[in-house]
């Protein structure tokens, strides 16, 4: 039988990236997937599509998560579909690059209010039917900007940094409830943002990693998968790290 027959499983972000690779490998693991996304339908579509084709069960729903209403109306929605929650991947996230001095706070706002606002609307949210449930696997997706900052990323990384405090906290107040709080942090992983930058900035990049190559998605969702695991019960508060060494 599969690790995760019979769980539901919601993915916030969960058509594009490091989101579609985690709802892959949760419904390949044989939970019920639902697929968050904010705009791309079709993104979203193509995964539910894709999980169904390979046996599985998925649903994508439209929510912006930066919004605690209706981050608050995803978790609702998906309890009242299914009858509960079981895991929760807090992965939505956007980035507005710049350097500090000319960062705006329209820029700053964008991206603390989805990356860190939305994973703690959705966390809030999940708790209350994990706690009645008295069992939860809650997974943020941070990344080593959050561990140790990175320049013309001042917004993300003070999101992810929090994202790392959230974890850490939620973990503490829920843990006598058998519900797991824990954050997996990438490094540099092969999706569309990096595979546009330079080759130069490439280069660059590989030479502060130990490994020596790019991760990939799927190497992210296998951290996640592990995490929300049935033999993981006894970790929570806990930040891996899925880097090649960047950040050792």
């Amino acid at each position: 039988m599969p690790s995760l027959q019979d769980r539901i499983a919601l993915v916030t972000g969960g058509a594009r990236g490091i989101g579609r690779a985690i709802s892959l490998r949760l419904a390949r693991d044989g939970a019920t997937v639902v697929i968050n996304y904010q705009k791309n339908e079709t993104a979203a579509a193509e995964v539910v599509a894709a999980i169904a084709d390979h046996g599985g069960s998925a649903v994508a729903v439209q929510s912006d998560v930066s919004d605690s209403a209706a981050a608050d109306g995803l978790v609702r929605q998906t309890v009242e579909r299914f009858g509960r929650i079981d895991i929760l991947v807090n992965n939505a996230g956007i980035i507005r690059d710049g350097l500090l001095v000319r960062m705006s706070d329209d820029d700053w706002d964008a991206v603390l209010n989805t990356n860190l606002r939305g994973a703690f609307a959705c966390l809030r949210a999940a708790l209350r039917p994990m706690a009645r449930q008295r069992y939860g696997r809650i997974v943020n997706i941070t990344s080593v900007s959050g561990i140790m900052g990175n320049p013309g990323q001042a917004n993300y990384s003070a999101a992810k940094a929090g994202l790392i405090g959230l974890t850490k906290t939620a973990a503490r107040e829920i843990a006598g409830r058998n519900v797991t709080v824990n954050a997996v942090a990438p490094g540099f992983i092969t999706t569309e943002l990096t595979s546009g930058l330079p080759d130069k900035v490439k280069e660059s990049i590989l030479g502060q990693v130990p490994i020596g190559r790019f991760g990939l998605p799927e190497e992210v969702a296998d951290a996640v998968a592990f995490l929300v695991g049935e033999g993981s019960g006894y970790i929570t508060g806990h930040v891996l790290t899925v880097d090649g060494g960047l950040s050792m």
